[in-house]
């Protein structure tokens, strides 16, 4: 009688340790599973929007994938995400360090100058160190840089509503390519 009770007893805790273990095993899988869908969006989301639909959505600059990466961690909405991720530009020393552009817009609403003293001291004080720099008033427009190619074209859009005087010096220093005379 006692032998059988130990077996039952064993067998009991054995069976205790297996549902343990495939408890653990359906945890790591729902865990591995989550994961991978909500990386998905991530993966299949290389398609490319222009600069417009991108300012549109309220993602413009020189955003790199990696912010976008960052940014999925903190915002669980992947739709989101992957419109940051159709709007990023690959993270690489080369791909945004080097990129240099013939000239630049400053887009601004001239009736909305008055929030933004850091772009009106840029346009007053340090504009005209840069010729190849036109502003451009626009109703209702907040404060960007529009870039531009060799022919003068769009290339990027950059919001700088919330950008210091001395971050637009820089940017336009390593950004856009002195004047030619």
């Amino acid at each position: 009688m006692r032998n059988r009770d130990l077996t039952k007893e064993g067998f009991a805790e054995q069976n205790t340790r297996s549902k343990k273990r495939m408890g653990l095993y359906r945890y790591c899988a729902l865990l591995l599973w989550v994961s991978l869908t909500s990386l998905l969006p991530i993966v299949l989301s290389k398609e490319q929007l222009s600069s417009r639909e991108c300012e549109n959505l309220g993602f413009s600059g020189l955003a790199l994938c990696s912010d976008c990466n960052t940014f999925s961690e903190y915002v669980k909405n992947q739709e989101l995400v992957s419109d940051c991720l159709k709007c990023c530009t690959e993270d690489s020393d080369d791909s945004t360090s080097k990129i240099t552009y013939s000239g630049a817009l400053l887009e601004v609403c001239m009736r909305k100058l008055v929030f933004y003293p850091e772009i009106v001291g840029f346009l007053e004080e340090e504009k005209d160190k840069f010729p190849t720099v036109k502003v451009q008033y626009v109703f209702n427009s907040p404060p960007k840089m529009i870039m531009l190619d060799d022919e003068g074209q769009h290339k990027e859009t950059i919001r700088i509503d919330n950008w210091k005087r001395e971050h637009v010096l820089q940017f336009l220093r390593e950004k856009v390519k002195p004047a030619s005379y």
